[in-house]
Formats: structure tokens, C-alpha cells, sequence
């Protein structure tokens, strides 16, 4: 007698997995909706993408040979602007935001008055990693959601500047061999792939798990020569291998596009750092706390890794400004609480002392919600 056919488990579209996520209240209607905006905009992103050099859309933007520049002080490439059209364009009559705000602007935009308003702010990096682009690179987009503080119907720049952990939701897509989108609401890290043929996101691995422990870590090798002194130590005791303090070897990825670098620590673990450094140290850092940093750090620490600046938890830093720059170490948790010791040490007793008590205060606080 032949066998039964195995019974496979029925595919999930986000729009059903985010509809779940509602009836169970992980999100609201307007934050369902929003989602499903941001997504479709993502798929319009990687349409653009795919068509490469067919579509026109490779090189820098700007005109009579003169690149085009954005806040940062960076040459914009073609894709960067059409991306960000295309999230702006998507997210501005919906009825779901009150403001946004994108890396490529210098300022947050409120919702025109001509559309209604609503309860949410949308941070974006509409095109990370843009300078691989002409190389065929995996690039992405990631996006933060906060919500509007009450009473405030024109949100400004100001309204922007809360920490990470004020997320509601966070996450990024990425364009390689497939599209995929990673995300979160707050309640674990789950992966989507774009199915082409149909045009939905489909899960693919619901509750995406950080190992703790790794061997890989993914760091920018070339400004070794800029960093501090504890990093100095932290990355000359890995290349030591088995022979040095750590006592196993390591391998090193970098990809130059935090995107694929955060998604391959999502998947198969690793540490990505980008440290505090002498080119970098007047600007506070490298990255962007309230387009790179703060989303990826909501989405690494609900698959159970941990975020830090080297000196704090990343989800706690109070924002000062909507472009500020920080040191980001972010992956396979105890990887990162080694990094994190080695600037400790570093910093003295004092540093220390602080330390240990914000992770009491961390522990108990967290203990207080549990009892609750």
C-alpha cells in the first residue's frame, strides 16, 4: 500500500500573519495597515533594483555631472532618491502616519494637510548599502515605526527623538537572490520571502533564533589603524585564534552593507561591529541611531542576540538629534557582552561599577514587568 503524502504547513502571507498578530493584539489596524503600505513600497524598491542597468537607475544622482549630495554629506546614488520617492509617495496619503522621516532629508516632513493624519511615525533608511549597487550587491531597506506623542497633530523633528525601545515595530528588507523582508512587532523576529509569481511576502521562518556563541564577526578591517584602544585588544584577541585568550578561531565577513550583514547574523549568528574611531569620533560614530541602529537592534535582540554601543544597552540611548551617529555591536549575545567587557575594562572601575548597576537596575526592572 503506497504512503500517504506527507501534509506540508499551509503557506502565510503577511497580510495573514499580520492580521493574526491583531486579533492577538501585537499590533493596531492603522499599524497593520501601515506595515502592508511600507511593504508594498519595498516591493516597487526591488523592482527598481532587479532591473539593474536595464532600468537606468545605476550611478549617482545629480546633474551636469555634479553628484547629488544628501544630509550626511554623501553622494546620493540614483536608487537612493527613487527609493525614497517611492516610501514617501507610499506612506503619505494612507491615514496611518502623522510624520516621517528618512537618512536622505534633513528634517522630518509632517503628513500634508490635504491627507488625514494618524498615530504613527515612520524613520527610514530607503536604500542601505546604496554603494554596492553598481557592484551587484545585496542591498536594503530598513525602517523603524514610533508612535506619535499625544496631542501632537504636526509632529517635528523633536517628536522623532525617542529611544529604541519606544519601537513598536522595526524592520528591514533586503534585495538579493531573493526579497526578503524581516520584521518585527515585539513579539520575536520573523522572516518573509517575496514570492514573485503571486507578489506576497510569505513567511518563511516565524520566530528567527540568534545563537549565542559564534565564531564569525563582521567588522570594517580597513580602519583598524583609527580605532580605540579596546577594540584594538577585542579584535587582535580573535585574529589570535586558538592560540590567543579566546581559544577558537574566527572568521570574518564583511559585506559593506549592514543589510546582509545583519541578515546573515539573523540566520546563522556572528557579530557585526562598527566602532567608535578617530575618522568618525567628532560625529559620534558611523551609523545612524534612529534609521540603522535602533531597528536593527530591536530586531536582533526579539531573535534573541543583544545591541550595544560598547559602553551601553543601544535600546536605551536617549536621541538628541534625528541624524545622530553611534558605535553599533550588535549579533550573538555573549559575543557582544565580550566586546562590551573589553571597552569595560578599558573605561576603569568607575565605568564598571556604572555598568553593573544599570544591569541590576535592567534585571530588576525586568523583573517587575514579569511580576505584572
Amino acid at each position: 500500500m503506497p504512503s500517504l503524502p506527507q501534509r506540508t504547513a499551509p503557506s502565510i502571507s503577511l497580510t495573514q500573519f499580520l492580521i493574526e498578530a491583531q486579533r492577538a493584539g501585537h499590533v493596531s489596524p492603522d499599524l497593520r495597515l501601515l506595515i502592508e503600505v511600507v511593504a508594498r513600497a519595498c516591493k516597487r524598491i526591488s523592482i527598481a533594483v532587479g532591473k539593474g542597468a536595464l532600468g537606468g537607475v545605476l550611478g549617482e544622482a545629480g546633474t551636469d555631472g555634479e553628484a547629488s549630495m544628501n544630509i550626511q554629506g554623501e553622494a546620493q546614488k540614483k536608487l537612493d532618491v527613487i527609493a525614497n520617492d517611492v516610501l514617501m509617495e507610499a506612506n503619505a496619503w494612507g491615514g496611518h502616519l502623522a510624520g516621517l522621516a528618512s537618512e536622505e532629508m534633513d528634517h522630518s516632513q509632517p503628513i500634508p494637510d490635504v491627507y488625514p493624519r494618524g498615530n504613527y511615525l515612520l524613520l527610514f533608511d530607503p536604500l542601505d548599502g546604496s554603494s554596492n549597487i553598481d557592484v551587484n550587491i545585496s542591498v536594503g531597506t530598513i525602517f523603524s515605526v514610533l508612535r506619535c506623542p499625544d496631542g501632537v497633530t504636526t509632529p517635528c523633528d523633536e517628536n522623532f527623538l525617542q529611544p529604541g525601545t519606544a519601537q513598536v515595530c522595526a524592520g528591514y528588507t533586503t534585495y538579493g537572490p531573493s526579497t526578503m523582508l524581516v520584521l518585527t512587532v515585539g513579539h520575536g523576529t520573523h522572516a518573509f520571502t517575496l514570492d514573485r509569481e503571486i507578489g506576497s511576502f510569505m513567511l518563511t521562518t516565524r520566530d528567527m533564533r540568534i545563537p549565542g556563541e559564534t565564531r564569525e564577526f563582521a567588522v570594517n578591517m580597513s580602519n583598524q589603524r583609527f580605532w580605540e584602544a579596546p577594540m584594538q585588544e577585542y579584535v587582535g584577541d580573535l585574529l589570535a585564534g586558538s592560540e590567543g585568550p579566546r581559544g577558537k578561531d574566527f572568521n570574518m565577513r564583511w559585506v559593506a552593507s549592514m543589510v546582509a550583514d545583519v541578515h546573515r547574523i539573523l540566520t546563522r549568528g556572528g557579530i557585526f561591529s562598527y566602532p567608535l574611531d578617530r575618522k568618525c569620533a567628532a560625529k559620534g560614530g558611523k551609523l545612524r541611531l534612529m534609521y540603522e541602529a535602533n531597528p536593527m537592534s530591536l530586531l536582533v535582540e526579539q531573535a534573541g542576540g543583544a545591541a550595544s554601543t560598547g559602553r551601553q544597552r543601544m535600546l536605551e540611548v536617549q536621541p538628541t538629534g534625528l541624524h545622530q551617529r553611534v558605535p553599533v555591536f550588535l549579533g550573538s549575545r555573549r559575543e557582544v557582552e565580550t566586546a562590551v567587557e573589553y571597552h569595560r575594562r578599558h573605561d576603569g572601575p568607575e565605568a564598571e561599577a556604572r555598568s553593573n548597576a544599570n544591569a541590576n537596575a535592567n534585571a530588576n526592572a525586568n523583573a517587575n514587568a514579569i511580576g505584572a
